[in-house]
Protein backbone atom coordinates (compact mmCIF):
# COMPACT_ATOMS: atom_id res chain seq x y z
CA UNK A 1 0.00 0.00 0.00
CA UNK A 2 2.93 2.21 0.95
CA UNK A 3 4.53 1.34 -2.26
CA UNK A 4 1.34 2.81 -4.65
CA UNK A 5 1.09 5.77 -2.36
CA UNK A 6 4.81 6.52 -2.96
CA UNK A 7 4.04 6.02 -6.60
CA UNK A 8 1.21 8.42 -7.13
CA UNK A 9 3.19 11.18 -5.13
CA UNK A 10 5.84 10.81 -7.63
CA UNK A 11 3.40 11.28 -10.13
CA UNK A 12 1.71 14.31 -9.10
CA UNK A 13 5.46 15.81 -8.31
CA UNK A 14 6.42 15.25 -12.09
CA UNK A 15 3.02 16.58 -13.39
CA UNK A 16 3.01 20.02 -15.06
CA UNK A 17 -0.03 21.97 -15.15
CA UNK A 18 -1.70 22.95 -18.02
CA UNK A 19 -4.18 25.35 -18.72
CA UNK A 20 -7.76 23.77 -20.00
CA UNK A 21 -8.26 24.15 -23.92
CA UNK A 22 -9.71 27.31 -23.71
CA UNK A 23 -8.57 28.76 -20.31
CA UNK A 24 -7.00 31.93 -20.68
CA UNK A 25 -3.41 32.14 -18.93
CA UNK A 26 -1.19 35.10 -18.11
CA UNK A 27 2.00 35.29 -20.19
CA UNK A 28 4.54 35.98 -17.63
CA UNK A 29 6.67 38.81 -17.81
CA UNK A 30 5.37 39.56 -21.51
CA UNK A 31 7.03 43.25 -21.83
CA UNK A 32 10.79 40.98 -21.80
CA UNK A 33 9.35 38.21 -24.11
CA UNK A 34 10.37 38.11 -27.64
CA UNK A 35 7.80 36.41 -29.30
CA UNK A 36 5.30 38.74 -27.65
CA UNK A 37 7.15 41.71 -28.78
CA UNK A 38 7.11 40.28 -31.98
CA UNK A 39 3.48 39.68 -32.38
CA UNK A 40 2.76 43.03 -30.65
CA UNK A 41 4.81 44.98 -33.90
CA UNK A 42 3.06 42.67 -35.67
CA UNK A 43 -0.66 43.99 -34.58
CA UNK A 44 0.66 47.00 -34.75
CA UNK A 45 2.06 46.81 -38.62
CA UNK A 46 -1.12 45.10 -39.67
CA UNK A 47 -3.04 48.00 -38.33
CA UNK A 48 -0.93 50.36 -40.17
CA UNK A 49 -1.79 48.72 -43.17
CA UNK A 50 -5.37 48.18 -42.58
CA UNK A 51 -6.31 51.70 -41.36
CA UNK A 52 -3.35 53.52 -43.54
CA UNK A 53 -2.25 54.48 -39.93
CA UNK A 54 1.30 55.48 -38.81
CA UNK A 55 1.44 54.35 -35.36
CA UNK A 56 5.12 53.46 -33.64
CA UNK A 57 4.91 50.53 -31.81
CA UNK A 58 6.74 51.57 -28.21
CA UNK A 59 6.64 47.87 -25.97
CA UNK A 60 4.17 45.63 -24.59
CA UNK A 61 2.83 46.17 -21.11
CA UNK A 62 0.81 42.62 -20.52
CA UNK A 63 0.07 40.22 -22.25
CA UNK A 64 -2.59 36.50 -22.15
CA UNK A 65 -2.62 33.18 -24.09
CA UNK A 66 -5.44 31.31 -24.82
CA UNK A 67 -5.30 28.06 -26.04
CA UNK A 68 -7.43 27.40 -29.29
CA UNK A 69 -7.25 26.00 -32.53
CA UNK A 70 -3.54 27.25 -32.12
CA UNK A 71 -2.96 30.12 -29.44
CA UNK A 72 -5.08 33.41 -29.47
CA UNK A 73 -2.83 36.55 -27.67
CA UNK A 74 -4.32 38.92 -25.66
CA UNK A 75 -1.91 42.13 -26.00
CA UNK A 76 -1.65 45.49 -24.27
CA UNK A 77 0.72 47.62 -25.69
CA UNK A 78 1.97 51.28 -26.02
CA UNK A 79 2.63 52.93 -29.32
CA UNK A 80 2.91 56.58 -30.68
CA UNK A 81 -0.13 58.46 -32.47
CA UNK A 82 1.64 61.35 -34.07
CA UNK A 83 4.61 61.47 -31.22
CA UNK A 84 1.90 61.07 -27.92
CA UNK A 85 2.41 57.34 -26.31
CA UNK A 86 -1.06 55.59 -26.13
CA UNK A 87 -2.34 52.38 -25.00
CA UNK A 88 -3.69 49.80 -27.43
CA UNK A 89 -5.51 46.10 -27.06
CA UNK A 90 -5.14 43.55 -29.55
CA UNK A 91 -5.75 40.13 -30.53
CA UNK A 92 -3.77 38.64 -32.33
CA UNK A 93 -4.21 34.44 -33.31
CA UNK A 94 -1.41 32.05 -33.96
CA UNK A 95 -2.56 29.03 -36.39
CA UNK A 96 -1.71 25.89 -35.48
CA UNK A 97 0.10 25.51 -38.36
CA UNK A 98 3.91 26.55 -38.37
CA UNK A 99 4.07 27.87 -41.98
CA UNK A 100 1.37 30.18 -41.02
CA UNK A 101 1.18 33.97 -40.40
CA UNK A 102 -0.26 35.30 -37.56
CA UNK A 103 -3.68 36.94 -38.01
CA UNK A 104 -4.78 40.21 -36.19
CA UNK A 105 -8.28 39.81 -34.69
CA UNK A 106 -8.73 42.96 -33.30
CA UNK A 107 -7.03 46.23 -32.52
CA UNK A 108 -8.21 48.76 -30.63
CA UNK A 109 -7.89 51.96 -28.41
CA UNK A 110 -7.85 50.57 -24.68
CA UNK A 111 -10.70 52.40 -22.82
CA UNK A 112 -10.82 52.75 -19.22
CA UNK A 113 -13.44 51.23 -17.11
Amino acid sequence: MQENTEKIVKKREMATVVPPSGGITDVPDASNNVEIQKLARFAVDEYNKKENASLEYVGVISAQKQVVSGFKYYITLEAKDDGIKKVYEAIVWEKPDSNSNPELLEFKPQTLT
